[in-house]
């Protein structure tokens, strides 16, 4: 059988379990790829596994029925039809194998390859183009391949509160993600704190600065901050925000399935792969990262003098 022909031979109210164990960034970006086959199927009975941390960005998410430990014996437990590996590498690897799913689907890349008896090939193979391709289309592909008929990949979708965050100001407010997995991916936070300053005089937005409980935003005394709060609270702030301002991470991806226009700093990452997705956002790149000028940042903030905006006017 050819693997494009598998999901048209999976009976209806089939199951079908998606390892993508981590990390938050790659787990937001797989969400339009599983939008896309729950749309083409929706009796299908779609279970995520993933590490507890990032668990959030897949629950309450409409398309998704159970979000799973990343374990083999979770996803046996869910007794799949159709297992489907976007994460690649061994632990996920063996996860696929010993889920007893009938069918095992990986990027043809993924070693060893007689793990898989669905392997999918590139995204430049299954779309039939020579150009690079970002990391929620070449998840998408998968899909297609799969055979959900191809068409424009959607944003991400991450669930969030319906009710505006309390750490939301009253006013219209902006978002700064100041940190990053990386020293080599920070812009200097003596940058970010002049970007704060500036919306707040020029641009008429509150600054917001949001961390993880483990970040240091001592740089950022008399400015608003939040840190440690769970992925759905974050969610919840991002969604109403008028603009975002960060790093190339997985919160500025997160703001991107809002809508949520962005400035993001990227240094030796490859900003094709990985810029905002399906928003509108100014990418400003340099290697070093910290050689970006601020002025480069106000400049691409004045472009954004948006108003005040909904969580549903987007």
């Amino acid at each position: 059988m050819k693997s494009s022909d598998l999901l048209s031979q999976l009976p209806v109210g089939s199951r079908v379990a998606i390892i993508r164990l981590r990390s938050l960034g790659d787990c937001v970006l797989c969400t339009p790829a599983i939008d896309l086959l729950k749309r083409f199927r929706p009796d299908l009975e779609i279970a995520v596994a993933v590490e507890d941390r990032f668990a959030e960005v897949f629950r309450g998410n409409p398309a998704v029925a159970e979000v799973l430990p990343p374990a083999a014996t979770s996803v046996r437990g869910f007794a799949p039809d159709l297992c489907l590996n976007l994460h690649g590498g061994g632990r996920s690897t063996r996860m696929t194998l010993l889920s007893k799913a009938k069918f095992r689907a990986g990027f043809d890349i993924f070693k060893p390859s007689w793990a898989y008896n669905a392997p999918i090939p590139t995204a430049q193979e299954v779309l039939g183009i020579t150009r690079r391709v970002h990391t929620a289309e070449h998840m998408a592909s998968a899909m297609f391949h799969l055979g959900v008929p191809v068409c424009d990949v959607p944003r991400a979708v991450v669930p969030a509160p319906a009710t505006r965050s309390p750490h939301a100001p009253d006013a219209p407010y902006m978002v700064i993600h100041p940190l990053a997995s990386a020293p080599e991916k920070t812009w200097p936070a003596a940058n970010f704190l002049e970007l704060a300053r500036f919306a707040s005089r020029d641009l008429g937005l509150e600054p917001v600065v949001i961390g993880a409980a483990a970040d240091d935003l001592s740089h950022f005394m008399g400015v608003r901050t939040v840190r440690g709060e769970s992925l759905s609270r974050v969610a919840q702030l991002l969604r109403d925000a008028s603009l975002f301002v960060g790093n190339d991470s997985g919160p500025a991806h997160m703001a991107a399935a809002f809508g949520v226009p962005q400035v993001v700093f990227f240094g030796p990452s490859d900003h094709e792969i990985w810029s905002p997705w399906r928003t509108e956002a100014t990418v400003l790149k340099g290697n070093p990262i910290e050689s970006i000028p601020v002025d480069h940042a106000r400049r691409a903030m004045l472009s954004y003098r948006v108003q005040e905006v909904g969580a549903g006017s987007r």
